[in-house]
């Protein structure tokens, strides 16, 4: 994230709700909503499984998403 305090700065993958106002800068990987804004929790390797609702990636596919570096942290 950029140090830059002139504007909100949001972080690497992060999800705002729908309608959330959001005054300060938020974290990389995040989920935040509400008004105004906060972070309600971390998004955790398990989270990072999902791609829809209850589907999740099948150990492959999640496999190669990770060696593009494209799985998180």
């Amino acid at each position: 994230m950029n140090n830059n305090r002139s504007s909100i700065q949001f972080g690497d993958n992060v999800v705002i709700g729908a309608g959330s106002v959001v005054t300060k800068d938020i974290p990389d990987w995040s989920i935040a909503a509400g008004n105004p804004c906060k972070v309600i929790r971390k998004i955790t390797e398990e989270d990072r499984k999902y791609y829809y609702k209850d589907r999740k990636f099948d150990e492959e596919a999640w496999s190669h998403i990770k060696e593009l570096g494209l799985g998180g942290e």
